[in-house]
């Protein structure tokens, strides 16, 4: 019998199940059908093509871009025209402080540059509150869905509030958050209200832009600091996130954020430990882009 762990998730007043082992490396996009890895690649730190190559060969088929990410196209191009089936693109158009890209602009150009016929999560992203993602943009993704153009439609935004109605209310189909041992107010926001709908929930910022791997200020010398591995178990091993991206810069990196799926869920002590550690982290690390 597969073991589940059970462990509480802070502010909810109940004990959560993490992914029994079976769980751990796959799973299916919320309500999207898509299956999915659970440690998905990004490549917007240009790894290098063969590195992008080495995460298809060890599994992973959740692929983040943006257009910019000429080397992950680069590879997508050549695997998706061999094998379209086998991978799960995700991109979108980008939110700016002063507009935004047009969304169906934005979804037709990364067809061709990736020369699919459909994407299968089409994101807006960068939204940092609510007005940043108007009508008429959430309005032009449903239409590039209902045509066919995209399997789903999603955002990713810092405002954990407004992505808590958003999942509530059901208005879209997977929701790109950030969520990590140092921030993890979606336990509280996001994460209850997911239910009812079940869009996907995709994370990023796994080790809070490498925080999370050295110790901060005042922190015990010989005290405990995470591995990558062990930053990453810490999101999968939460039921509600269904992939948790990495954006390494080389194979190495690669490589260690990968044995994350080989470890498995952590333990309860492991995660009322690395909790500690990303209290700590929080409070001695300043503001960061939204807060807790």
């Amino acid at each position: 019998m597969e073991e589940r762990v059970h462990f509480t998730v802070r502010g909810s007043g109940r004990a959560a199940v993490s992914p029994a082992w079976s769980d751990f490396r796959q799973t299916v996009l919320g309500g999207t059908g898509l299956r999915v890895t659970r440690l998905g690649l990004a490549g917007s730190y240009w790894p290098g093509k063969k590195t992008i190559h080495h995460a298809l060969d060890r599994g992973i088929n959740y692929l983040f871009c943006y257009g910019f990410d000429l080397q992950t196209i680069g590879v997508l191009r050549d695997v998706l025209r061999r094998d379209r089936d086998s991978y799960v693109v995700a991109t979108g158009a980008y939110n700016y402080v002063w507009g935004h890209q047009g969304v169906r602009r934005t979804c037709e150009k990364r067809m061709r540059q990736l020369r699919v016929d459909c994407i299968d999560v089409f994101q807006f992203l960068g939204a940092m509150k609510e007005k940043e993602f108007p009508e008429r943009a959430r309005e032009e993704m449903y239409r590039l869905r209902e045509e066919g153009k995209v399997r789903s439609v999603g955002i990713s935004t810092h405002d954990r509030k407004f992505a808590g109605r958003l999942a509530a209310e059901g208005l879209l189909d997977v929701l790109m958050i950030r969520y990590n041992a140092a921030h993890r107010g979606a336990e509280r926001d996001i994460f209850p209200h997911l239910a009812a709908h079940d869009p996907g929930v995709v994370s990023y910022t796994a080790t809070r832009w490498r925080k999370l791997l050295s110790r901060p200020r005042g922190w015990p010398k010989d005290g405990f600091v995470p591995t990558p591995a062990q930053a990453y178990r810490f999101v999968l091993s939460n039921p509600h996130v269904h992939v948790c991206l990495t954006a390494p810069s080389n194979r190495r990196q690669l490589d260690e954020n990968l044995s994350a799926l080989e470890d498995g869920p952590l333990s309860e002590e492991e995660m009322d430990r690395i909790r500690t550690f990303g209290d700590a982290v929080h409070a001695r690390q300043g503001w960061f882009m939204g807060g807790t």
